[in-house]
């Protein structure tokens, strides 16, 4: 009894305190009245845009191109088939929600705040903004969940869910596409000043519109007959039922806007300080700068020393971004050809006995199979003997070297005993490879110093090109501009024009249709593109996409440092599981149950 007695005591006195509002807390009314707490609601919003280390499961590990090294991760159990509608795997259906919902209280709100304090030129600015992130964030839940549930308002905290189903997807693109012609009104063409990188152009407005014409013109939502069935609970269709060839025509002309707007170019290092072009400065420190004129859309709040950390060999890195040998593969030769050509001049085994011409190429004694290879692989790509990119000085080089292998270099050992190896403990490679891309010279990753300061980029102009290209190639393959716009890219990565390599390709749909997207998983690997453009395409379920390949990092030197070969074996690292309902992510069966008029995607 007297413990009962004590307790009510407590009880009751805790029920007072609860009772008090904290002082800290804003009312509702209090948020609108001045500019800071409304701009602080505006970035709130903001927060929900890609905000990671780059692991997400696009960018790393869930296409042919990488592999994260820890096997219990998410991304490792949905390739290997590992996973169902209740694992949760990169969530993002509710976080969308939410920050279209709050995309609703600003828009109701933010012309309480008075003058005083927030201009009517900046109320625009802000609606524009605000506006773009609502069709940004529906635009990201088409491409992963499909057709979404359209709200048009605030809902009311007992509103009837039920009466809210999928919107079909020809609707879904309409709505996404209106909302960005409405927030462009309100957007600038490019920011004056620096301060407002991140934020939304009149460009980027036109961007996600090409890429939701791009979506809804290829296979994956283009009369795909998996989807004949997906309908509403009222018979409702929520996919296409024919092809349509117009689809690819608005596609292309929605990318063509965007390169006739002007706004945008392709990086290369004179917008640096360079003298002369130099191809791999251009391709790699298109990534290392705070902003540039390729850029459209980009998060400049994202995690860098994560990114460097996990991208990087051990004992100083994790050696978690892994890329795959097939990625290794796909990079084109310097002259411009590729592996598998027999004018290549590709050789698969023993060292070089010379370095390249320039000091960013091969070593001498480097593995033939990473000699005379594009500028873009050795911008991108870490491979076995190469010098560790994030160590400046000779002691940090050697940090990365085992004693018979310490020469002032830093050469990365990705076999199995060597310092980034299998035998190294907690930070193992597992395909040979690292994913090199954003990774700064300047960086110390030895004492976790990231002095890398550039913006994750989420939407570049040459994505934009590769997009016009593909479209083009579609309906109109004899187009000249086909050639025109791909080899904007091609030069820029210092090669020559496609025509001059492959002149049977220039008018052949199929046969240019590969070179582009061969071109798309080249420039843009590690972007998250080659995930996407699989799964539109409904190239993830072919077989041969599914074997992933290594080098052979249980090798032993035996003592031989980087002059053994063994390493060297093209090896299977796994056969990736594939279901075709995992074109699409599933909605977690708790959305389902609060909404019963929304139905779960094919499959799950």
């Amino acid at each position: 009894m007297k413990y009962l007695l004590c307790l009510l005591v407590v009880l009751s006195s805790c029920s007072k305190y609860l009772d008090k509002k904290p002082d800290n807390l804003l009312t509702e009314d209090q948020i609108w009245q001045t500019r800071a707490n409304a701009e602080a609601y505006l970035y709130n919003i903001y927060s929900y845009v890609y905000n990671t280390d780059g692991g997400d499961y696009a960018s790393m590990g869930g296409s042919d191109e990488s592999s994260v090294s820890i096997g219990t991760v998410g991304v490792r159990q949905m390739v290997s088939g590992n996973w169902n509608a209740a694992s949760g795997y990169f969530y993002n259906w509710a976080n969308y929600y939410a920050a279209i919902r709050k995309s609703y209280v600003f828009e109701q709100n933010i012309d309480k705040v008075p003058a005083n304090q927030l201009s009517d030129d900046l109320k625009k600015q802000y609606k524009g903004e605000n506006l773009f992130l609502r069709g940004y964030y529906y635009w990201l839940l088409l491409r992963q969940y499909g057709p979404f549930v359209k709200i048009d308002g605030l809902l009311s905290q007992d509103e009837d869910f039920n009466q809210y189903p999928r919107t079909p997807f020809d609707t879904c693109v309409s709505h996404v596409s209106a909302l960005m012609d409405q927030a462009a009104l309100n957007l600038p063409a490019v920011w004056s000043s620096s301060s407002n990188n991140g934020r939304p152009t009149k460009g980027a407005c036109l961007a996600i519109k090409a890429k939701v014409a791009q979506l809804a013109a290829s296979p994956l939502w283009n009369g795909n007959a998996n989807f004949a069935n997906f309908k509403n609970a009222d018979g409702t269709a929520l996919a296409p039922a024919s092809y349509s060839e117009d689809k690819w025509k608005v596609a292309a002309a929605a990318a063509k806007a965007v390169i006739d707007a002007g706004n945008y170019k392709l990086f290369t290092n004179l917008d640096n300080g360079g003298i002369t072009f130099n191809p791999y400065l251009s391709v790699r420190d298109l990534f290392l700068t705070n902003w540039n004129n390729e850029i459209i859309f980009a998060n400049v709040n994202w995690w860098r020393w994560g990114y460097t950390k996990c991208a990087s060999p051990g004992s100083g890195g994790y050696n978690m971004y892994d890329a795959t040998q097939n990625l290794v593969d796909g990079f084109y030769m310097n002259n411009g050809r590729t592996i598998d050509d027999p004018s290549s001049n590709y050789v698969e085994t023993g060292f070089a006995s010379s370095a390249g011409a320039n000091s960013w190429e091969h070593h001498k004694n480097d593995w033939n199979m990473y000699a005379n290879r594009e500028p873009r692989f050795y911008a991108y790509i870490q491979y076995n003997a190469r010098p560790v990119l994030p160590a400046p000085t000779v002691d940090d080089k050697n940090y990365f070297s085992s004693d018979e292998n310490v020469d002032g270099q830093g050469r990365v050992e990705f076999y199995y005993n060597g310092k980034s190896g299998q035998r190294s403990a907690g930070s193992n490679n597992i395909t040979g490879y690292l994913a090199l891309k954003r990774i700064s010279p300047n960086d110390n990753i030895r004492n976790d110093v990231s002095s890398f300061q550039g913006p994750y980029i989420l939407l570049r102009y040459a994505e934009i090109l590769l997009d016009y290209a593909e479209a083009l190639n579609e309906y109109d393959p004899g187009n000249g501009d086909i050639v025109t716009y791909l080899n904007m890219v091609r030069t820029r990565a210092g090669l020559p024009g496609i025509e001059t390599v492959y002149p049977e390709a220039v008018g052949n749909k199929d046969l240019m249709r590969k070179y582009i997207l061969k071109e798309r998983s080249v420039e843009l690997c590690f972007e998250g593109d080659r995930y996407f453009t699989m799964i539109r395409r409904l190239m993830l379920g072919n077989q041969e996409n599914r074997a992933i390949y290594c080098m052979n990092v249980n090798a032993n030197d035996n003592g031989l440092g980087f002059s053994f070969t063994a390493f060297y074996n093209r090896t299977l690292f796994q056969q990736r599981f594939w279901d075709n309902k995992m074109y699409l992510f599933p909605i977690d069966q708790g959305d389902i149950e609060r909404d019963r008029a929304l139905v779960q995607n094919p499959g799950w």
